[in-house]
């Protein structure tokens, strides 16, 4: 006979069920919302943030469940559902109060109103601290702190000090602060998409573009290393999070790299480079390309159409470095890989959905019904096919797991919020602008990277979206001041935001790559870095050479392109120490001398380094022990 389950097992059966029952609600909700947007704001977005606060307490207990120690989990619980009443309550209070009676704005807020908000932001700060990590919660009390105790600072950094009661009318009792642009986003859009990409993984699309990437470049010269980098590209945009890609994709393209030849941190590092990736790769962008929407007012259509030059050259750049690892290598492709042709006639119908997203989007559609009708056209998709229908429990699973995949995300754009929030209320953002600009002694390329400094930093505690919305909110008004427009700024901070997940000390994407490759994290991460040089690359050419078409002129944005390409090809070159063959140091040295030529000099300048970034490459290719794949 088995034997008796203990209190602490079937309370955590329970919960497991409460939260299960809470995804699928929420996730139902969320459709329903962006169907029928009935609740106002004041009201839907303190909703949206309770549900995600309860999923955080569920599904991350205070305390690890452990038999040895079965009174302090069971204490744990009782805390984790305490803080679940809690927020229920205090949301309650928030979603009933009178925003039309003007005495509040005259006498204040009551201490019931008080109350409840210091106990939602108690609340949001300990779901981050178990969900996010503890450098987010530290970030936002450092914000905190300083609105509160702006005056007692020197003149150069002072700002008014703001009465509990005035940061908590601001932060909660308004659509600014824990409320403000960043968690509408992430309640609204991102939310949708993030569903989206859940029924793409359950339906079987996942495997799908998987497959097909395998059968277009297995065959060549490091076949499984190329197939992960096209996986990764089609893959990452969607799922929201280069972690879960490189773990999704990572956990079949890594041990065929081994296999095939690639040393371990080196098959790391690709699926980390390439994964990471995805999160600037259109139609989706991951979440913080629609947070990008909010911020600048410009069309979510108009952002995706200006990524696309960019992100193709990021996966152009990694993958030469891939090919070139494997030339100096000596890899060949894989023996046996699927026709593309049998890959096709077996998933077509997941392409669909893709496509007909990404035409709304064009279209200027809202992004919320795009993602609905994306949702609904997966399902519908997948339905065509028998060998691809799914049932009902496998609806409900890709409802849950949308749901858990949005709780980090929602939990860092509130607490993301309260650093918005500060920024509003104080007006720091214009002394850190005016001390960059500084500190950069007017130079624009210093303070890309000191900015560049800042995105790695901040990526070391913070998710990528956290990341970008507190470094735009103080470094994107720099960069204009230096001439830069406003969807190019945004572009460049974004795109350095990614640059966390792949940069050591703490690159996590690459560490998720090591723990599948049974590599060394550290040496992964040098890898995955060497890899995603297009992450610095061409943020870097966006500043100088009008890579973002939108803010310059035609001509000038195709300049940038082919400079570009001659840019990589000259870095990679001077790196790697081949192109078709090996290369001198003198040719080395040269290349990197041209590199630095395209990136820093005017159009017709660049246009010449190109011609002998051309010319080296022409010479290379003649010799006759060359090797081309």
């Amino acid at each position: 006979m088995a034997e008796p389950r203990s209190l602490n097992q079937r309370l955590t059966d329970l919960l497991v069920l409460i939260a299960t029952f809470f995804a699928i609600a929420l996730s139902a909700f969320q459709v329903w919302q962006g169907l029928h947007p009935t609740l106002s704001a004041p009201v839907f977005r303190p909703i949206h943030l309770a549900w995600i606060l309860a999923l955080a307490f569920l599904l991350n207990p205070l305390f690890k469940f452990d038999p040895r120690s079965a009174v302090l989990y069971f204490l744990g619980r009782l805390v984790d559902i305490t803080l679940i009443m809690a927020t229920c309550w205090a949301t309650y209070q928030i979603t009933i109060f009178d925003y039309d009676d003007i005495s509040f704005l005259l006498d204040g807020l009551q201490s019931i109103d008080q109350t409840a908000g210091i106990i939602l932001i108690v609340a949001l700060l300990e779901a981050t601290r178990r969900t996010v990590g503890f450098t987010m919660v530290l970030i936002a009390g450092l914000f905190l702190l300083y609105a509160f105790f702006g005056d007692a600072l020197p003149s150069g950094v002072a700002s008014k000090g703001f009465s509990l009661e005035e940061v908590i009318r601001f932060h909660i009792f308004s659509t600014n602060g824990v409320f403000g642009a960043p968690l509408a986003i992430a309640a609204g859009v991102v939310f949708i998409f993030v569903l989206f990409g859940a029924f793409l993984q359950v339906t079987g699309a996942g495997q799908f573009f998987i497959d097909a990437a395998f059968a277009v470049a297995g065959k060549y010269r490091g076949g499984p290393a190329k197939a992960s980098v096209l996986a990764s590209a089609a893959l990452g945009s969607i799922s929201g999070s280069a972690i879960a890609n490189t773990v999704t994709t990572g956990a079949l393209t890594i041990p065929m790299m081994k296999k095939l030849g690639y040393k371990p941190e080196q098959a790391a590092g690709i699926e980390a480079a390439a994964s990471t990736g995805g999160q600037i790769m259109p139609p989706v962008m991951g979440a913080g390309a629609f947070v990008m929407a909010q911020f600048t007012g410009i069309p979510y259509s108009d952002i995706l159409l200006v990524s696309i030059a960019p992100a193709i050259l990021y996966f152009a750049s990694t993958l030469l470095y891939v090919h070139l690892m494997a030339c100096k290598l000596g890899l060949q492709g894989m023996s046996v890989t699927e026709k593309i042709g049998i890959v096709m006639q077996q998933g077509w119908h997941f392409l669909v959905p893709l496509v007909f997203i990404t035409s709304l989007l064009l279209m200027s559609y809202s992004p919320v019904l795009v993602g609905i009708a994306g949702c609904a056209a997966i399902l519908v998709a997948a339905m065509m096919r028998k060998h691809s229908r799914i049932t009902f429990p496998i609806l409900l699973q890709g409802m849950k797991e949308g749901a858990i995949s949005a709780v980090p995300i929602s939990v860092a754009c509130a607490t993301a919020g309260i650093v918005v929030g500060v920024v509003g209320q104080t007006g720091i953002g214009l002394q850190f602008t005016q001390f960059l600009i500084a500190l950069s002694g007017g130079h624009l390329w210093s303070a890309l990277g000191l900015i560049a400094i800042a995105a790695v930093i901040l990526g070391m505690g913070l998710p990528v979206t956290a990341a970008y919305i507190v470094l735009s909110v103080m470094a994107v008004p720099a960069l204009n001041d230096f001439g830069l427009g406003l969807l190019t700024a945004h572009m460049i901070v974004f795109w350095l935001s990614q640059t966390s997940n792949v940069t050591p000390p703490i690159a996590l994407a690459a560490f998720a790559g090591a723990g599948i490759a049974g590599a060394s994290p550290m040496k992964s991460a040098i890898q995955a870095f060497k890899l995603a040089q297009g992450f610095f690359i061409i943020p870097a050419m966006m500043a100088f050479s009008g890579l973002i078409w939108i803010d310059g002129e035609l001509s000038h944005f195709f300049i940038g392109i082919i400079t570009t390409l001659g840019l990589i090809f000259a870095f990679a070159g001077g790196i790697e120490g081949r192109l078709l063959k090996p290369l001198t140091h003198v040719e080395r040295g040269l290349l990197l001398l041209l590199a630095l030529g395209i990136l820093f000099s005017a159009d017709v300048y660049r246009l010449g380094c190109l011609v002998l970034v051309v010319i080296i490459v022409a010479l290379n290719a003649r010799k006759p022990e060359a090797v081309i794949s």
